[in-house]
């Protein structure tokens, strides 16, 4: 049983970040585009702040996904997440934008648990640590 749930981690945390990993991804192949989205929001420094965000998301994604400084990577997304949650998905009067909010909520929650809990045994953390993550 220990096995399976091992491996339900590793699903679930693969699963959690495709969303961030998809995300950087595109940003970097719509730069612009997506700076001039977040200049449209009133976002100050928006090329800036743009970089953080793919870093963010491409840093901390890779990082839950193998499980190496898994913790630190759900660090990343935290402080990636609250921000553009805050500032991007605000508008509660308009349905899909609540969707959004809550999604981002439920994303938050996730990665609390991850960073409470740890990557699991199969994880590059939990090996090169002797069996702690």
């Amino acid at each position: 049983m220990e096995g399976w749930k091992a491996l339900a981690v590793l699903i679930g945390r693969i699963l959690l970040v495709l969303l961030f990993l998809k995300s950087g991804i595109g940003k970097i192949g719509n730069f612009a585009g997506t700076a001039q989205y977040m200049a449209g929001h009133g976002m100050p420094f928006a090329h800036f702040f743009l970089v953080g965000a793919i870093f963010f998301e491409l840093v901390g994604s890779i990082t839950i996904i193998l499980g190496y400084f898994a913790r630190f990577g759900a660090v990343l997304l935290l402080i990636f997440l609250i921000p553009t949650t805050l500032i991007f998905h605000n508008i509660f009067v308009d349905p899909q934008m609540m969707v959004q909010f809550t999604k981002n909520v439920s994303i938050l929650g996730g990665l609390l648990i991850l960073l409470s809990a740890g990557p699991g045994r199969y994880s590059l953390d939990h090996s090169l640590r002797g069996g702690e993550g």
